[in-house]
């Protein structure tokens, strides 16, 4: 599970310094797909993930809108104060909590019942779906995506025995 959460936050700094590089403008340029462009895109991923872990814990979710970020250096200010709550989580994980139960509502008003498991990948897939649109975008724009390799990250050490 620390992984691919290590390895979506890789990512994710690569897209804040590939961002630096980018006019403002281009960073909030409304775009087809996703939540809108790519700096609300980064905003989004950072909220969402922050506030499925909350919903784990049974504490508040984060609220503010996007508005309040409209700025690189907020939604990476936001992000880095977000993470460490996250982070701590991610590293707490245990295999007994797969299959702990989130009770919940769809959004048409029925229960359902969720395992931690499946939402804590749900989190993670979430966010390699829209670095996926931050690359359709960053092409639009003529530049180079960040890489979604994850071999190469030093994220799992190799063992020295055969």
């Amino acid at each position: 599970m620390q992984t691919f959460f290590r390895y979506n936050w890789i990512v994710r700094e690569q897209w804040y310094e590939w961002c630096e590089g980018v006019p403002h403008e281009e960073l909030l340029k409304a775009r087809t797909g996703g939540v809108g462009g790519i700096l609300k895109t980064l905003f989004h991923i950072a909220d969402v993930e922050y506030s499925w872990i909350q919903l784990l814990q049974d504490k508040a979710d984060f609220q503010d809108p996007f508005e309040m970020y409209g700025t690189l250096e907020q939604v990476r200010a936001l992000d880095r104060r977000l993470r460490p709550d996250v982070e701590a989580f991610v590293a707490a994980w245990e295999p007994a909590m797969e299959t702990r139960p989130l009770h919940g509502v769809r959004s048409d008003g029925t229960p359902e019942v969720l395992a931690w498991g499946e939402v804590m990948r749900h989190a993670v897939a979430h966010e390699i779906h829209h670095i996926g649109q931050l690359s359709v975008w960053a092409r639009e724009i003529g530049r180079a995506p960040v890489s979604a390799n994850l071999i190469g990250n030093g994220l799992i050490v190799p063992s020295l025995r055969s």
